[in-house]
């Protein structure tokens, strides 16, 4: 008779081995890989220093093979996770309650919906799901935290988890969908008059001036970008957010890794001087807008490196989407449309587990609304909507 399936927590993505966890994430989201997971770690990214103590969660079979797997991290705060729950935290403490630690299922610094529950491709999903939640709550009341937060799943992981007691969130995003457009001019011709004019003049702007931008993939991207690239990612930073979550090694690991050739990264010039690059990360059928960094500001030079060249990029290589990352309600006017995203949430206290489950149920028809009104008022001509 076969051994059942056992429970393991592991300190580190490097004591995980990479082909075996790959086997379960499959090859369509590069951020869920283990070189990814990987890099954040090694380079001093998301680590115990930095809040983001891993607790990765693994099923094995009785040989030893994994048959599912869990990102997950014990976390001391809420800083990089784009979910926001500060409120909460902040309701319970004032309570009387102790919020931190917290579990954290998901990529650090990263709002990008993909699997979260890994499972084996010649596993059937749901009982394995099952036993990573039942092992998520396990590992939590063993470390004393009081909730779980399984952040940007896929619908399907979101509602099984839902079944299993979860709280579920709705939140949104912006992504651009390739209607099979053939060029730039395709795309633009399904956009109404104004919203079209809007787009040329923009791009027309950029055109105008002296710059060049560069569209680096894989190998292309030198260390010498990078060295640039992150003064410019750290700009922003001091500018909008005060404390960079990623460092200058974390994107030297990534080029090193055998993620390295999904690297894309828009880079612009004038003069031969840097004045900004976009960050983006290529999947099976979806390129990932992940960062803007940039020096002297220049109008509309952001729009065109983040949003359209992703576009062009997208269009020449047949991808059906443009992710480009979390907020922003002035994308849906540069062809950008709302998206619905996940997560799930187990709180240990039953009375404030009540009280957050009513906020969300709240909440989600909000969004919901919020998010085809937004579809609605769209920037395609009416017929298309």
């Amino acid at each position: 008779m076969p051994e059942s399936p056992t429970l393991h927590v592991h300190s580190a993505m490097a004591d995980i081995p990479a082909a075996q966890w790959d086997e379960c994430a499959g090859t369509e989201n590069p951020f869920i890989h283990h070189a990814f997971l990987d890099a954040m770690e090694r380079s001093g990214s998301a680590t115990a220093k930095t809040g983001w103590l891993a607790r990765h969660l693994v099923v094995r079979s009785g040989d030893g093979r994994i048959l599912a797997a869990a990102p997950l991290y014990l976390k001391s705060h809420s800083y990089g996770e784009y979910v926001f729950d500060w409120t909460w935290a902040e309701a319970y403490e004032k309570a009387g309650g102790r919020y931190y630690p917290k579990l954290q299922c998901a990529i650090p610094f990263t709002p990008v919906t993909g699997t979260r529950l890994l499972t084996h491709p010649g596993e059937e999903p749901e009982p394995l799901r099952r036993l990573l939640a039942a092992g998520l709550v396990e590992v939590a009341r063993q470390a004393g935290a009081g909730s779980i937060h399984v952040t940007f799943p896929t619908e399907e992981e979101y509602q099984s988890l839902g079944e299993q007691g979860f709280l579920q969130r709705l939140g949104c995003q912006y992504h651009w969908r390739n209607d099979g457009y053939g060029s730039f001019e395709d795309f633009l011709a399904a956009l109404s008059s104004r919203k079209r004019k809007a787009i040329r003049k923009e791009r027309d702007a950029i055109a105008r001036q002296d710059i060049t931008l560069t569209t680096l993939v894989g190998a292309d991207v030198k260390a010498r970008h990078w060295d640039v690239f992150h003064r410019f990612y750290q700009n922003v930073v001091d500018r909008k957010w005060g404390k960079a979550y990623v460092n200058r090694a974390f994107f030297e690991e990534l080029s090193a890794s055998s993620l390295g050739s999904k690297v894309v990264l828009v880079w612009a010039e004038s003069d031969g001087l840097p004045l900004g690059a976009a960050f983006n990360m290529l999947g099976g059928d979806t390129l990932y807008g992940r960062t803007w960094g940039g020096g002297r500001q220049v109008e509309y030079l952001h729009f065109e490196a983040c949003y359209y060249r992703a576009i062009d990029f997208a269009i020449a290589h047949g991808l059906a989407r443009v992710e480009a990352g979390a907020q922003g309600e002035h994308k849906v006017s540069r062809g950008y449309l709302p998206t619905p995203t996940y997560s799930a949430h187990w709180i240990a206290d039953p009375g404030f587990k009540t009280v957050v489950g009513r906020f969300l149920d709240h909440e989600r028809p909000l969004v919901q609304d919020d998010i085809a009104e937004q579809e609605a008022a769209g920037p395609f001509r009416q017929h298309q909507i």
